[in-house]
């Protein structure tokens, strides 16, 4: 599904970007119902789009560290 907040000038660049160019990271758009985040080095590829209610959850779920592998 397309939102329309996924114009060119709605996405920004992660404050977290890697050295040099930055092009190891993420790129997120968002509006008062959705976010969406794309790869910074294949922006024309598919983007990943939350409800915003749902993507503090997920950012959430991906800071918890994986118990490990017995």
């Amino acid at each position: 599904m397309r939102y329309p907040m996924t114009t060119p000038d709605n996405w920004r660049k992660s404050s977290y970007s890697g050295p040099g160019d930055g092009n190891e990271c993420v790129e997120i758009a968002n509006s008062p119902t959705h976010v969406a985040i794309r790869d910074t080095k294949a922006p024309t590829r598919a983007t990943l789009t939350f409800p915003s209610t749902a993507f503090a959850p997920f950012i959430d779920a991906l800071k918890v560290e994986e118990a490990p592998r017995v």
